[in-house]
């Protein structure tokens, strides 16, 4: 399964007009199934707190003026007009800002960092002019100059991914609940909850257990059923406008506002907490925007989003405005505006509708969790690719099962729309509220846009969502617990994953092997080399890693060609297949060390472990024919530690490099005029395996030799060398401490997945080497 070629580029031409209204059309059913389904649940909300209405309709009118305002001033103006510029090479999410400040000011949380890493296509950034007197230039050297100050903002990052992760909790329960309360009508009111928790379990549970199936065999069918009830709302809307009350547009007159605040007061003020949840699924404008483009997102809220959910929420409001006794028998709702012929039939659109919106925040979560990991966050988890032909859609068991039974929890906990509301819009305030404190470090460190407008941008939006966030923290016991109880947990586990990978990186790089220890062995490093390539996992980007040298000064033989491999995660979301690897030599030539150093954005996917091998192997061929002495190679260089580390991208992203034939014996004669078998192995294996080497440059006597010997290498096998660490507290440290590393951190390690690249390999091919760090 090639993943690599499917990974969506960004032309620098512009898409033309089918494209981008095809974009548009898609996007209905991926970014906006959950912000379409809010008219379900925001009035019932709302109208929970005991507000009586008053045949002045004041109360309806102001939280209509709420809901317009708000739907206008936070999807429309910030994220459509501001934050979607704010994007990652095209990508978009809390982890594409942190990104992009992690680029502009040096404080990434990943310890592995190179030189050669910022000559990556994608490592763009607009340097700011060193000027003591630029206020930006003076706030990046503070951020990079206090430790303490990158520790917070990566825990405000990791803040608004756990929200992220809540909201994967709280929305589908609320949308599902919330779509299937409309078969309360039949049912006396006291005896309707006995129904719609069952039914929202069974929707929950099915909708979960297809999750591993993936979203492709039935994604084509998202957009239609989006469509079909945007138009079913925004028709009941226009009908119950004209059939109830045609003077209801008065109500967007902000002045309603301040007299619905006026007359209800303290009540008025909790009840934004559930006019809040008229926003929901905002923020997935942003997270998502890597799936399609600024312009079709844009075109697609504008024209359709945003209407036609104007006009559901003028519709219900009008509706409410002259039938308030129907509060009295049914709580106020979506569903009791529906006329009744069509209840039914809007039933089914609007439970199809909930479980796409859900769908949308489930799979968001999953890939919010891989970059977490990618960037040293969150624990390893097992990532399955649903599909080989659509990039990002994956699938984590663990996760998911944990979501459901969440999900379940909350819905049969709580049982009622009001208290799921509460903890739903915490998550999403909070979620926002981070976005607007990081957008403001982007306008001054990435635009290089004056501090002034990054005071109005978080002055203006953050007292807003400050207003909401107040509303709804005052719901703590009624609700609001759940997204505080479960981002703590969450944030716990984040921070300290991320402290103990930290602390084994530095204990790795202090105890590396010096390049002395080595000369001093000369080329058979004192031991016998025995036919097989050694490929040993390790962190380190430079010096040879302490597992090396208790692997040799232990074992009497070790394979004859060695491979320091290091798969690391850069602070872009893609990396080019032509620019994956950093290959070099540790060592003199005739020693037959290779350092290999694979680069991963943090929303990339690793191929399979048979791709793998193949361009890791054709990548140090290509290193050794391109390679000349005393002369630089053709591509990005660094230096580490005196390594001279050169540029290879993957066997498929250069067609002109080496390529690795393997079979089983019987080879067919290879016909091509631009290729040629510059090298034949000596003996005959079992698995025969050749280089096909491009016409090009004679390659001298001791290149060829050793392109010989890595054939032979190959053929004879690979064999894995894993470091199994144990990682404990050293003697001193504080009672914290010891409790993070010798219980948290030793947790999770034991309960959590190996690196990723290792899970298929079998277990005859992997050498574990057990180790103690005290850190």
């Amino acid at each position: 399964m090639d993943l690599e070629g499917v990974i969506r580029s960004h032309p620098t031409k512009k898409d033309s007009w089918k494209t981008v209204l095809t974009l548009a059309y898609q996007s209905l059913g991926v970014v906006y199934g959950d912000l379409s389904t809010s008219p379900l649940y925001v009035y019932r909300s709302t109208f929970a707190e005991d507000i009586h209405l008053s045949e002045t309709n004041e109360e309806i009118y102001g939280v209509l003026s709420f809901v317009f305002w708000t739907i206008t001033l936070v999807p429309l103006f910030k994220y459509v007009f501001i934050v979607l510029r704010a994007n990652d090479n095209g990508e978009g999410g809390t982890f594409a800002l942190y990104s992009l400040l992690c680029r502009h000011a040096r404080v990434s949380s990943l310890p592995n960092c190179q030189l050669a890493d910022e000559e990556l296509s994608e490592y763009t950034k607009d340097g700011i002019e060193s000027n003591k007197r630029n206020i930006g230039w003076r706030l990046k050297l503070t951020l990079e100059k206090y430790r303490v100050l990158q520790r917070l903002l990566l825990v405000l990052a990791l803040i608004g991914t756990c929200m992220v992760i809540g909201d994967g909790v709280l929305t589908p329960t609320i949308s599902v609940f919330s779509a299937v309360s409309g078969m309360e009508f039949p049912f006396p009111k006291e005896q309707h909850r006995y129904v719609e928790v069952p039914v929202a379990c069974i929707i929950l549970v099915f909708l979960f257990a297809l999750q591993h199936y993936g979203t492709h065999r039935v994604g084509f069918l998202f957009a239609p059923i989006v469509i079909t009830w945007l138009l079913c709302i925004s028709a009941i809307g226009v009908y119950n406008i004209f059939r109830w009350n045609p003077y209801v547009y008065q109500a967007l007159s902000p002045y309603y506002m301040y007299k619905f605040l006026k007359k209800t007061q303290s009540k008025g003020w909790m009840s934004l907490g559930g006019i809040l949840l008229c926003i929901t699924g905002s923020e997935a404008m942003f997270a998502d925007l890597g799936h399609f483009s600024q312009l079709s997102i844009k075109i697609a809220f504008t024209c359709i989003v945003y209407p036609s959910l104007i006009l559901a929420y003028m519709g219900q409001a009008a509706y409410i405005s002259k039938n308030q006794n129907n509060g009295k028998v049914h709580p106020i709702g979506f569903y009791v505006s529906v006329p009744d012929k069509i209840r039914w039939p809007v039933l089914v659109i609007a439970i199809l509708a909930a479980v796409v919106g859900s769908q949308a925040i489930i799979t968001g979560t999953f890939s919010i969790i891989k970059q977490c990991s990618a960037l040293g966050c969150f624990p390893r988890v097992k990532l399955v690719h649903t599909s080989s032909k659509k990039h990002g859609q994956i699938y984590n068991p663990e996760i998911n099962w944990t979501l459901m039974l969440l999900c379940l929890a909350v819905t049969i906990g709580f049982r009622d729309t009001k208290r799921m509301g509460n903890a739903a819009g915490l998550a999403i305030i909070t979620g926002m509220l981070v976005t607007t404190c990081l957008m403001s470090l982007v306008i001054v460190l990435c635009w290089n846009r004056s501090i002034f407008l990054a005071i109005s941008f978080i002055f203006f939006f953050g007292s807003i969502e400050a207003l909401y966030f107040s509303a709804s923290l005052i719901k703590f016991r009624e609700g609001a617990w759940v997204p505080i109880a479960l981002s703590f947990i969450f944030i716990i586990v984040m921070y300290v994953w991320h402290y103990g990978t930290l602390k084994k990186y530095e204990f790795d790089v202090q105890n590396k092997v010096s390049i002395n220890w080595l000369l001093g062995l000369g080329p058979g490093l004192g031991i016998v080399r025995v036919k097989g390539i050694g490929l040993i996992h390790t962190e380190l980007v430079s010096g040879i890693p302490a597992i090396f040298s208790h692997f040799v000064t232990n074992l009497p033989a070790f394979h004859q060609v060695v491979v320091f491999l290091c798969i690391k995660s850069v602070p872009v979301p893609h990396v080019r297949p032509d620019e994956r690897f950093l290959v070099g030599r540790v060592g003199p030539k005739e020693y037959r060390l290779y350092r290999c150093i694979a680069r991963y954005g943090y929303r990339d996917i690793q191929k399979d472990d048979n791709e793998f091998e193949k361009d890791l192997v054709c990548s140090i061929a290509e290193f050794i024919r391109s390679e000349r002495p005393a002369a630089c190679v053709v591509g990005t260089e660094d230096m580490e530690n005196g390594e001279k580390l050169t540029v290879v991208g993957t066997s498929s992203s250069n067609l002109e490099g080496i390529r690795l034939c393997e079979d089983d014996g019987s080879i067919s004669e290879m016909v091509g005029a631009s290729e040629l078998r510059e090298i034949k192995p000596l003996e005959m294996p079992k698995k025969r395996v050749r280089f096909v080497v491009p016409e090009s440059p004679q390659i001298d006597m001791d290149a060829r030799q050793e392109l010989r010997e890595l054939m032979e290498a190959r053929e004879a096998g690979l064999a894995f060398i894993m470091g199994h660490s144990y990682v404990r507290a050293k003697k001193g440290s504080s009672l914290m401490k010891k409790i993070v590393i010798n219980f948290g951190y030793d947790f999770l390690r034991r309960n959590f997945r190996e690196p990723t690249f290792s899970l298929s390999i079998p277990y005859a091919s992997t050498l574990e080497v057990g180790m103690i760090y005290y850190v």
